[in-house]
């Protein structure tokens, strides 16, 4: 009794507050300390840090592909991250690697990628058996809106090739065996018309002599 006596003597001592008082001021400071502590996050509960953004990938320069078939191109349409991503406009083929977020995979416009898509464009179709070059039955208004696409094509992508057809191109090249043989046999036949005005000329020199 006589120490909670000296103890409530010091407390209003040094306060000036009765022990009852003392007592519910601390308990209202604990309270309103653990309130703003539970208001951060200790630094051991701290959720890990996010990673940092990757940087973006960025495209190998455009290399020239040359002549490439429809079958070809389809290989090219961003399927493979290893290949450039490629796409045709009135039979010219674009490096549209750039624009992957539009043409790569999960893109607005990845249904054209691989393809030609100029029937697609002018009519701003995403159907399908739209996805080809025959430009038959289309509109002046089409046509413009493939024009502007294709200007818009060339002035942001690089031109990387022409599309042929597996007919166009072994034509080309059965039609130089042909021209070939076809020369030799106008040589062969050259050959022989001089060799027969030659033996003409003697004969006559011939017969005046």
């Amino acid at each position: 009794m006589a120490l909670y006596e000296s103890f409530a003597a010091a407390i209003y001592s040094y306060t000036g507050l009765s022990l009852a008082a003392f007592f519910t001021i601390l308990a209202l400071m604990v309270g309103v300390y653990r309130l703003v502590c539970g208001m951060f996050v200790a630094p051991d509960t701290m959720p890990e840090k996010r990673s940092l953004p990757h940087e973006p990938v960025i495209p190998p320069e455009p290399v020239q592909m040359g002549e490439m078939t429809l079958e070809e191109l389809r290989a090219y349409n961003g399927s493979d991250p290893r290949k450039p991503l490629l796409m045709a406009i009135k039979g010219q083929i674009y490096d549209v690697s750039r624009g992957r977020m539009f043409y790569g995979p999960g893109g607005p416009y990845a249904l054209f990628a691989g393809r030609d898509a100029s029937r697609a464009l002018a009519l701003m179709s995403f159907d399908p058996n739209d996805l080809t070059g025959d430009l038959e039955g289309l509109g002046t208004s089409e046509l413009e809106v493939l024009q502007d696409w294709e200007e818009k094509f060339m002035e942001k992508y690089v031109n990387v090739g022409r599309l042929v057809s597996e007919k166009t191109r072994d034509g080309d090249h059965d039609g130089s065996v042909e021209k070939t043989e076809l020369n030799q046999e106008l040589d062969r036949d050259t050959v022989d018309a001089n060799a027969a005005v030659e033996a003409n000329g003697m004969e006559s020199d011939a017969k005046i002599n």
